[in-house]
């Protein structure tokens, strides 16, 4: 039996996504107990994701890190082995609702390293690799919209492979990541693939945005500024979701839909709520829009099922009210161009740091299964 506030959010037209996966969650029926229970539809994951579940695994990962360190594998392939199987396994799980939906949901998305960044070629590669490795239709591969990372973009559609595109902060660059997500249909549809077996999301962070400039706000310290506060993040993406509707209405769209090619859906990144001040739900119940997918933690999760008021849709007709509140933070002197370029920054940095912390605990599980 699902839960109905769950239930009502996809009825409205947004696919739950859970932002979380370990081999615990895998191994205990977790994950299938979110699929049939609060309507979740897809996985993702990220470099701290797995540094978590590494961590804290209760002994889930042992027996095939035993097997690594046995084989000579150095902390770069084990991480590469223990990272695919995961997704692998969560693919299978969500084998029957990728085929029900017919590729549009039962997807899960895997990162390339974060550290390849600002490398394209690096990238494109490393998205192929993983690709191949996890071995699953329903695999999306993961690249941040860094602007080397816009091309590796374009080459991994053009290989015909699923791309989550993450970390994106700014209209203009959610517009080039659209155009890039186009000319990879392109080059896919010269390639000879069939491009309805090719899907992407555009993963639009929003709380982060709500962060930097709510902090930006309290050091004004005015009546103005205050009043404000925790606006941006949901303004930033209701305009994004008007980009979406723009450039797929556009007729180099039409051309493509009409040879079978898929929307890129915008996805909810970063939902839960980093201000406790704010409704547990906000980033939830806010965005509900047509074609959207919501990737929550399992806390937001867990707050939508137990007390979201789902409205319908709460995006569309939100735009003269949004761009008010752009307006507004640029006559408070906030520049909307320096917060979505350090965010960005920030945004490759944490993932880098949560990397390094995955090597670092990966490292020492080999060398203690080495010396057991």
């Amino acid at each position: 039996m699902s839960n109905p506030n769950t239930a009502a959010l996809s009825k409205a037209g947004v696919s739950i996504w859970l932002d979380d996966l370990s081999r615990e969650r895998l191994n205990s029926g977790s994950l299938q107990e979110l699929i049939s229970e609060k309507n979740v539809v897809g996985v993702t994951t990220n470099p701290a994701i797995f540094a978590a579940a590494v961590a804290g695994g209760n002994d889930a990962y042992d027996a095939q890190v035993k097997e690594l360190a046995a084989a000579g594998a150095d902390v770069e392939e084990a991480i590469f082995e223990i990272t695919t199987a995961d997704v692998a396994a969560a693919c299978d799980v969500f084998a029957d609702i990728y085929a029900s939906s017919n590729g549009y949901d039962g997807r899960v998305s895997l990162e390339v390293d974060p550290r390849l960044a600002a490398e394209t070629a690096a990238t494109a590669a490393e998205a192929k690799k993983l690709y191949a490795k996890v071995g699953r239709e329903n695999v999306m591969i993961k690249i941040p919209a860094t602007l080397e990372g816009l091309e590796a973009i374009t080459a991994t559609i053009a290989e015909g492979i699923s791309v989550n595109v993450t970390l994106i902060f700014s209209l203009d660059r959610y517009r080039a990541v659209i155009n890039a997500f186009m000319e990879g249909l392109e080059r896919a549809r010269e390639n000879g693939h069939d491009l309805s077996k090719i899907h992407s999301v555009a993963s639009f962070f929003v709380s982060r945005v709500d962060s930097e400039i709510d902090k930006r706000l309290d050091n004004l310290g005015t009546a103005e500024a205050a009043a404000l506060k925790s606006k941006a993040g949901l303004a930033n993406a209701r305009l994004a979701y008007q980009v979406y509707e723009e450039q797929f209405g556009s007729e180099r769209w039409a051309t493509l839909e009409a040879a079978g090619a898929n929307h890129q859906r915008p996805l909810w990144a970063s939902t839960g709520v980093k201000d406790p001040s704010l409704p547990d739900t906000l980033y939830v119940t806010e965005l509900a829009a047509a074609g959207v997918v919501n990737t929550m933690p399992e806390k937001t999760l867990n707050a939508t099922a137990d007390h979201a008021e789902v409205t319908g849709d709460t995006v569309t007709g939100t735009y003269a009210e949004s761009n008010e509140v752009l307006d507004a933070l640029a006559a408070q002197g906030i520049s909307y161009n320096d917060v979505v370029a350090q965010l960005e920054t920030e945004g490759v940095e944490k993932f880098a740091v949560a990397w390094n912390e995955l090597l670092e605990d990966v490292r020492q599980a080999l060398e203690s299964a080495k010396g057991a």
